[in-house]
């Protein structure tokens, strides 16, 4: 299909058509949070299911998206919104703080929101990977962004004098690997632990970066 269908345009019951494609549109992501995220999984699902689950038909689908990975890819870039902006929240909310409270609180907030709801951790470590190559783009742009999150703080530690100078990024990336795979193993059942003891030991492994054995705080 080369596109979408056009949506009807003008009033209708109180709404303009751009609020009722909104509503349409949340509508179909509602729908594929659950169906993607839960059962039966991205996979094995189909247009006429997801449209069905949302409540319209597969005509309003595809004013909508060309097809399913598009929703894929609309719910991959929203889930990891939801969890950029409450670890934004979280570091405005720390500024001030020593560096070990300012890392608990932006992974308190990431583990918080990503295991929140076990549908967001399978839209982002699971169903997104092997779909298509331009997926597989999207989903290392925005780990790039985690990336670029721990170096901004790593260096404003560093312009603070509370870690040691040096380039970041390539200990970022690691870092933010295990990340991902120790949220996802315990979210899985395959990690004793609460919680609150994995944030403690992703807290742990980040302060071990930015302060390496032998390293002491400026003037000390």
């Amino acid at each position: 299909m080369a596109g979408r269908l056009r949506a009807p345009t003008g009033r209708y019951g109180g709404k303009s058509a751009v609020e009722r494609q909104a509503e349409r549109r949340r509508r179909f992501l509602d729908a594929a949070l659950q169906l993607f995220g839960d059962t039966p999984g991205y996979r094995a699902t189909t247009v006429a299911a997801l449209s069905e689950a949302a409540g319209l038909s597969t005509r309003q689908f595809y004013e909508e998206f060309r097809t399913l990975e598009d929703v894929l890819t609309a719910l991959h870039l929203e889930v990891n919104d939801w969890a950029e902006q409450a670890v934004l929240l979280a570091v405005a909310a720390a500024e001030g703080l020593p560096l070990p409270e300012r890392a608990a609180a932006m992974f308190r907030a990431y583990a918080a929101n990503v295991t929140g709801d076990p549908r967001r951790i399978r839209i982002t470590f699971v169903e997104i990977i092997g779909v298509s190559p331009s997926l597989e783009e999207q989903r290392l742009a925005r780990r790039a962004t985690w990336v670029d999150l721990v170096c901004a703080e790593a260096k404003a530690a560093v312009a603070r004098g509370e870690a040691a100078p040096r380039d970041y990024r390539l200990a970022a990336t690691a870092f933010i690997g295990s990340v991902n795979g120790l949220l996802h193993d315990w979210n899985a059942g395959w990690v004793d632990a609460t919680l609150d003891e994995v944030v403690e030991e992703l807290v742990r492994q980040l302060l071990a970066i930015l302060r390496p054995p032998g390293w002491k705080p400026p003037g000390t």
